[in-house]
């Protein structure tokens, strides 16, 4: 039986909540030399982009591991993911006018890219398709 702990630790609101917290506070200190308004706007922002893009990424990366065998299926999912976050963050940060883009984005693309990667990974050596 699960513990209290254990069924927190796995729920996917949990890591929503708190990938939407820890990357939203980091946009803030991305952008603290920006009046209080512009920086916490760019929170909220990276906060919830942060939230869709962890309850999609896992699905995404499935998805596209099918659709690749032989040493492609190794690096090509996880560069589309990287490829589709980067655009996807650009974009919606230059829309509502995130003054530090490439610093407010640096940190969540690089921890959503590595969860691809070794996602991806496990993926491709349970289908042995080395």
């Amino acid at each position: 039986m699960k513990t209290r702990l254990q069924r927190l630790a796995g729920s996917s609101i949990t890591h929503v909540a708190f990938a939407f917290i820890a990357m939203g506070s980091w946009a803030v200190f991305a952008n603290r030399v920006y009046p209080l308004p512009r920086a916490l706007l760019a929170g909220l922002v990276q906060g919830t982009l942060s939230a869709c893009l962890t309850l999609f990424l896992k699905t995404a990366v499935e998805r596209l591991s099918a659709r690749f065998c032989g040493p492609t299926a190794l690096w090509a999912p996880p560069l589309l993911a990287c490829i589709a976050s980067s655009a996807i963050l650009a974009t919606i940060h230059a829309l509502s006018g995130t003054p530090e883009i490439a610093k407010t984005i640096a940190l969540p693309l690089a921890v959503s890219t590595s969860y691809a990667a070794i996602y991806n990974y496990s993926l491709y050596r349970k289908g042995d398709r080395a």
